[in-house]
This record gives C-alpha cells, sequence and structure tokens, in this order.
C-alpha cells in the first residue's frame, strides 16, 4: 500500500477542530456543550444576505469570474473609503473566504524556504498554510504578561534573516485581542522599510474594537502603501462564515498578478456567497455600533468572571472576540479533554481550543486556551461556572 506523504504526516491538525468528535460524544451523552472553542459568531445572519439570494434569478449556477463578480469588487473596494482609502475593483481578489486569501498572499510573497515573522501566540492556520506552502514561521514570542504586546526592538530585527520576506500580522489579533499601538506599527514599517519586506495584514476582526478604538486598516499607512497585503472577509462582521467570502486586497500589482493566476486556478468564489455578500456593504454605520456594543458587553463579563478565578492570568482584549488566558494546569489539552470527556455540572460541559496550537515554537503556550465570546452573557456566566468548577475537580485530583 502506497505511503501518505511525509509532509501530509507534519501538517498540524485545528487546536480549534480537533476536540470535535469529544464534543459530539459528549452531547450524545445528553450534556448541553458550550462552544467557545471557535469563533463562530452567534448573531444573526443580517437580512439583505437572505433576501439577496433569494431573490436571484433561478436558472444555472454559472462559475463565476475567477477574481470574483465585479458588482461585489466594487463596492469591496469603495467599503475602505470608511478608513480614507480610495481603491479600485482591481485592488480586490474575491477568495473562498479570509483562509483562501492567506494561502494566495504566502503565494504571491514567499518562495519555498522562505521565512516569515509572526508574533506568536498567532492564528493556527498560518503555520498550517506556511507548511504547505514549505514556508518556515519564525515566532516573535508575546508574553501574557505584557499584554501579548510585541517584543523589544531588538528580539524583532534578531528574527529577521536573509530567507525573510514578510511580516505577518492579525489586527485585533486572533487568538488575544491585542490591537497594535501606534509605536509597534512604526517599528513593523521601519523594519519593512529597511529589510525591503511585504506586511501581510489580516484584518478579519478589524471591525471590532473597543473602549473607543475605531476600525483601520495598514492601507491607509502610506509608508507601506505598496508593501501591504490586506486579507479581509465577511465572515465574522456580519456573522456569515459559511458563506465562504473573503479578499485578497493590495495595490502592489505584482501581488494582485499572482493571486489572480492562482485564483483562476481554482476557478471561482462561491457565487450565491457573493450575491448575498454584496448586499451586506449597504448596511448602515450603526449595525457596526450595535455589533460593536454587544460583543464589548461579552468582553467585560468574560474578561472579569475569567481573571475572578484563583491562578487564571489574563489581559483585557482590545478588539475581536477572543481573549487567551493561561490557566492554573500544566496542560492545558488535557484538562480540555477532561471538561469533555470526564466532567459536566448541572448538565453541562465547555469546549475551549487548547493554546499550544496557537504556537510556533515547540512546547509554548501549553497552559493557555482560547476562548471565543460568541454566546451571550446568560450562557457565559453559565461557562465560566462550569469552567471554574472543572478546574476545582481537575487540579484536585
Amino acid at each position: 500500500m502506497p505511503e501518505i506523504s511525509q509532509r501530509g504526516l507534519r501538517l498540524p491538525s485545528s487546536p480549534i477542530r480537533r476536540l470535535a468528535p469529544l464534543a459530539a460524544a459528549a452531547r450524545n451523552r445528553g450534556l448541553r456543550v458550550y462552544g467557545l472553542n471557535i469563533g463562530q459568531p452567534d448573531l444573526p445572519t443580517p437580512e439583505p444576505f437572505w433576501n439577496a439570494v433569494q431573490n436571484h434569478p433561478h436558472g444555472t449556477l454559472d462559475y463565476s469570474p475567477s477574481p470574483g463578480f465585479e458588482p461585489l469588487r466594487i463596492k469591496w473596494a469603495q467599503d475602505y473609503q470608511r478608513y480614507g482609502v480610495a481603491l479600485s475593483p482591481a485592488n480586490v481578489i474575491v477568495t473562498n473566504g479570509g483562509s483562501e486569501a492567506i494561502a494566495f498572499a504566502l503565494m504571491a510573497t514567499t518562495d519555498p524556504g522562505d521565512e516569515i515573522i509572526v508574533a506568536e501566540p498567532m492564528y493556527a492556520n498560518y503555520i498550517t498554510y506556511a507548511q504547505m506552502a514549505q514556508v518556515k514561521v519564525v515566532p516573535l514570542a508575546c508574553r501574557v504578561e505584557d499584554g501579548y504586546a510585541l517584543p523589544s526592538d531588538d528580539a524583532l530585527r534578531a528574527a529577521v534573516s536573509e530567507r525573510t520576506r514578510a511580516i505577518f500580522v492579525c489586527n485585533p489579533s486572533n487568538p488575544t485581542g491585542k490591537l497594535l499601538r501606534s509605536d509597534e506599527w512604526e517599528r513593523i514599517e521601519a523594519l519593512a522599510h529597511e529589510k525591503d519586506l511585504f506586511v501581510v495584514s489580516d484584518e478579519a476582526y478589524r471591525d471590532f474594537r473597543y473602549d473607543g478604538s475605531r476600525p483601520e486598516t495598514a492601507l491607509a499607512r502610506t509608508d507601506l502603501k505598496n508593501r501591504v497585503v490586506v486579507v479581509d472577509t465577511v465572515s465574522k462582521r456580519w456573522s456569515a462564515c459559511g458563506a465562504r467570502v473573503g479578499a485578497l486586497v493590495s495595490e502592489n500589482e505584482g501581488v494582485l498578478s499572482v493571486a489572480t493566476k492562482c485564483a483562476q486556478a481554482r476557478l471561482s468564489p462561491p457565487s450565491l456567497g457573493q450575491i448575498g455578500a454584496e448586499a451586506l456593504f449597504d448596511l448602515p454605520e450603526s449595525y457596526y455600533d450595535e455589533v460593536r456594543r454587544e460583543y464589548k458587553a461579552r468582553r467585560d463579563f468574560l474578561h472579569n468572571a475569567i481573571v475572578s478565578i484563583a491562578g487564571v492570568v489574563c489581559p483585557m482584549p482590545e478588539g475581536a472576540f477572543y481573549l487567551m488566558p493561561r490557566l492554573p494546569v500544566e496542560n492545558a489539552e488535557d484538562f480540555c479533554r477532561f471538561m469533555l470527556e470526564r466532567f459536566s455540572h448541572d448538565g453541562a460541559t465547555v469546549m475551549m481550543a487548547p493554546g499550544e496550537g496557537f504556537y510556533a515554537t515547540p512546547g509554548a503556550g501549553r497552559n493557555t486556551v482560547r476562548l471565543a465570546y460568541v454566546l451571550d452573557v446568560a450562557d457565559l456566566e453559565k461557562s465560566v461556572e462550569c469552567l471554574q468548577r472543572g478546574l476545582d475537580v481537575y487540579c484536585g485530583s
């Protein structure tokens, strides 16, 4: 029997989804599982999405153009005017979710054997897609005690080698909720110019900012104009993860040319998802304000509740809808499995994402978890009570 490739065997499994069979088994035992593991917003997808899909003329569901439908690309480009950036539809390549935009960005900015610099903890799929592209992830260690801020300038510069091609940023951060400060952006800009690097800016959570911070895009940083590749998506801000519609956005013609060839190779992004997504760009600013109010209330509750648990350390997230606490355990994945396999409280348990999978450094983050506040406050309250009881039992066993 032929052997599976070593490349394939080395790919990591998702820390977000790999415990899903245990959660399914817990549900089959009659337990309610509070899902804090995955960034699936629970707010309803806005009605204009459904209306656009339902009102689309019936007939043959054709391929869409490889870069995406032109009306959607026009609206996507116009949306950047909210951030003071003037773009044309040619600057937007529609992708199968933000994930494909990450893959296209890697294909456009790196060759096999090259390196990218990423602050860790990081979105786990950066690691997977980099391995698929045969690119090395060079992590910048960010500490929970420092609020997951970027390390020193010396550490940033020490990460650069002759094979470095890009700096990846996620702003706001998945998994920590950290926002890049102005001085951190200035350091990234200076390094990108000095070492002639791309900056790939994952802005999936751009509209999820709290405490008076307003959404921004790296494309508005004129010093980075032709170096920036933005990963965008409709998944999070409009609760439309299943539409699988994202975009690669850039003003670099070379990047756009490569991304177009990648888009042609996979034929087309989802037609129905694009039809629905186009209508979402017409939503008023009040929609975003209401969403931010809801998630801020969840953030405030969950953070205050989680740090009240003895031994838990967790900075206040400034954006996105995640927090990443350090728990008083040695092995968070073992604890996550315990919660799903052997623990329940009032007929329920909690599913979390083990933190180690968000690190490229072997062994790092073993006592952390990522929690997504994608449940309402009432369910978050029950989740934290269950989590605290579980910790008491686990640490006492």
